[in-house]
C-alpha cells in the first residue's frame, strides 16, 4: 500500500509539473480586445513558472504565485482591423490569431437578452445579410458553481458575424454591435453572458449579495427553498407534464390553462440559486477589459419590486468593480409590456420597472424602454431591433461623442391648474407626438388615492391631464400596468417612461 501511495504522488509530481500555460476563457483565435484601455491577460501555469505575453511588439512578464496564477497588463493598444497574433510563452507556448482591436460590450441578462437572430424579426433576412468581419460574438455557455467563483469557463470561442454564423448570436447584442460598426468603422466584440429565466440574485456574487439590505429577505426566502430543493427536483419533472398537457389542452380548446406553471427547483444544482451564475459564468470572465455592459433582465424578479430596487444597483457597482471599470457605461432594458397572468393587480410588472430605474441614480447609467413594442401575449417580443437601436443612440451619444437625441420623454414635474395637472418632461424640447390619437393609459387621483381613466392634450411639450371623474386632481399615472398601451413620444420618435406622480 505504500508503495501504491509513492507511485500514486509520484505520477500527481509528475502531472504537475507538466503543467502547462493557460489563458481565461474569452482569449481564443479572432478575438476582439478592448481599444484604448490597459489590456490584462491572465491565467494559470505552474506555480514559480515564468510567463510572458506578447502583441504588437509589446512583451510583458509575470511569474505566477503559489496558487499558479498570473496576470499581466498590456499597455492600450488604438482600434485597428488588421489582424493581430497573441503568442503566451511559458514551459510551453500558446498562440492566438486573427485577433482585432476595438469596441467590446457584454450583455448580459436572462432570456431576451439570450434571445437568438433566428428568432427576432425578420430573421432569415437578417441572417442571409449578416456580413460583417468586424462584428465578433463569444457566448459563455451556460455553467451553474455553488462552490464559489472560477477561473474557467466554456465558451462558443469568438465568431464573426456571417450567415453561417449569426443565427446563434444574441439579437440584441448583433444589433447594436451592428450598428456601432456601422457608424464607427472599427471592430466590435459582443460578450454573451445570458440564460433565461434567472433571477437576479443568480447573477450576484456572495459579498455583493450579502451586502445589500435585501439580504434579510433574500436569505429567508434561500432558506426555504434549500429545505425544499429535494422535493421540488422529484416533484417538478411529473408537475410539468401536467402543465403542458392542460397547456395544450387549453390552446386545443381555446380555453384557460388552470393548472399553474409549476416553481422550479430552486436550490443548490440549480440556476436560479443564489450566486450560482456569477460564479459559473461572469467570474471567470473578470477582468476582461470592455468598454461597458447592456442588461435585459427582471421578468424573473417581477414580484419583489421592494429588493430589486436594491439588488440591482448592488450588482452594478459589483460588476464595474470586479472588471475594474470604474463608472463604465451600464445601460439596461425597461421591461416591456406582458400580460402577467400571474399578477391579480396587473400592475406588478409596472412596480418593477420602476425599481429598475433605482440604478438610475448612480453614474453613467442609462436606460431604454420597450413599453412600446412589447407583445402583451408574449413574453419574448421579437423586435430586438428597435431595442438595440435605442441602446446604440445611447452609447454613440454618451460614449462615442455622436450628436442625437438618444432618451425618451420622462416625467419632470407636475402643477395643478384648475381641474388639471400640467405635466412636464425631461428630454421634450422637440415636442410631444400620440400618432393622431390620444394620448392612452393616463390616470389621475384626488386625495382618496383612487385612480381613474384620464385624457390629455399636448401643450408646448407638455400635457394638460383631465378626467371627469376628479374635480381636484393630486397625482397622475402614465402606462402604470403590466401591458398598457403606450403611444406618447418625443419628436425623435422615442417613447415616453413610464411614469406616477405619487408614492402611493
Amino acid at each position: 500500500m505504500k508503495i501504491l501511495r509513492l507511485l500514486l504522488l509520484g505520477l500527481g509530481l509528475a502531472a504537475f509539473a507538466r503543467a502547462d500555460v493557460t489563458l481565461a476563457p474569452l482569449f481564443t483565435d479572432h478575438a476582439v480586445l478592448q481599444c484604448d484601455k490597459p489590456l490584462p491577460v491572465w491565467g494559470r501555469a505552474e506555480p514559480g513558472e515564468h510567463v510572458t505575453v506578447e502583441f504588437k511588439g509589446q512583451a510583458v512578464g509575470a511569474t505566477t504565485g503559489s496558487d499558479g496564477r498570473w496576470i499581466v497588463y498590456l499597455e492600450p493598444v488604438p482600434a485597428s482591423a488588421e489582424p493581430a497574433e497573441l503568442v503566451v510563452t511559458g514551459k510551453n507556448t500558446l498562440k492566438f490569431a486573427d485577433l482585432l482591436v476595438g469596441e467590446v460590450w457584454l450583455v448580459g441578462g436572462q432570456s431576451n437578452m439570450e434571445w437568438d437572430v433566428a428568432h427576432a424579426n425578420n430573421a432569415a433576412k437578417e441572417v442571409a445579410e449578416a456580413n460583417f468581419p468586424l462584428l465578433r460574438h463569444i457566448k459563455v455557455e451556460h455553467a451553474i458553481a455553488d462552490d464559489g467563483p472560477h477561473d474557467t469557463a466554456k465558451t462558443s470561442g469568438w465568431q464573426a458575424a456571417t450567415p453561417a454564423t449569426a443565427g446563434t448570436f444574441s439579437a440584441i447584442g448583433f444589433f447594436f454591435g451592428r450598428d456601432l460598426v456601422r457608424k464607427l468603422s472599427v471592430p466590435v466584440g459582443i460578450v454573451n453572458c445570458t440564460w433565461g429565466g434567472t433571477p437576479i440574485e443568480a447573477w450576484m456574487s456572495g459579498a455583493a449579495l450579502q451586502g445589500t439590505a435585501a439580504w434579510a429577505t433574500v436569505k429567508v426566502r434561500w432558506q426555504k427553498d434549500l429545505a425544499e430543493s429535494v422535493e421540488r427536483k422529484a416533484n417538478w419533472p411529473r408537475e410539468y407534464e401536467a402543465w403542458k398537457q392542460a397547456e395544450e389542452h387549453a390552446k386545443a380548446t381555446k380555453t384557460k390553462n388552470v393548472i399553474p406553471y409549476p416553481r422550479p427547483n430552486r436550490g443548490p444544482g440549480s440556476p436560479y440559486a443564489i450566486n450560482v451564475l456569477f460564479n459559473g459564468m461572469m467570474a471567470p470572465l473578470q477582468p476582461y477589459a470592455l468598454r461597458g455592459f447592456l442588461w435585459y433582465q427582471g421578468e424573473s424578479n417581477w414580484a419583489q419590486p421592494g429588493e430589486y430596487a436594491d439588488l440591482f444597483p448592488a450588482m452594478i457597482r459589483a460588476w464595474r468593480a470586479g472588471f475594474g471599470l470604474g463608472d463604465a457605461p451600464f445601460y439596461f432594458v425597461q421591461l416591456a409590456a406582458y400580460s402577467q397572468g400571474d399578477d391579480p393587480t396587473h400592475r406588478g410588472w409596472a412596480y418593477l420597472r420602476e425599481a429598475q430605474t433605482r440604478a438610475l441614480a448612480l453614474p453613467a447609467v442609462a436606460m431604454v424602454t420597450a413599453i412600446d413594442i412589447g407583445d402583451p401575449k408574449d413574453i419574448h417580443p421579437r423586435n430586438k431591433q428597435e431595442v438595440a437601436r435605442r441602446l446604440a443612440l445611447i452609447a454613440k451619444a454618451q460614449v462615442y461623442g455622436i450628436p442625437g437625441d438618444y432618451a425618451g420623454p420622462a416625467f419632470e414635474s407636475l402643477a395643478r391648474e384648475g381641474h388639471a395637472l400640467r405635466v412636464r418632461f425631461s428630454h421634450a424640447s422637440a415636442g410631444l407626438i400620440s400618432y393622431d390619437k390620444p394620448v392612452q393609459s393616463l390616470e389621475l387621483a384626488g386625495a382618496d388615492r383612487v385612480f381613474h381613466p384620464a385624457t390629455a392634450r399636448i401643450e408646448r411639450g407638455t400635457l394638460l391631464v383631465t378626467s371627469p371623474a376628479v374635480k381636484e386632481p393630486v397625482a397622475v399615472r402614465y402606462a402604470w400596468s403590466n401591458a398598457p398601451v403606450a403611444n406618447l413620444y418625443n419628436g425623435a420618435g422615442l417613447p415616453a417612461l413610464p411614469f406616477r406622480s405619487d408614492a402611493w
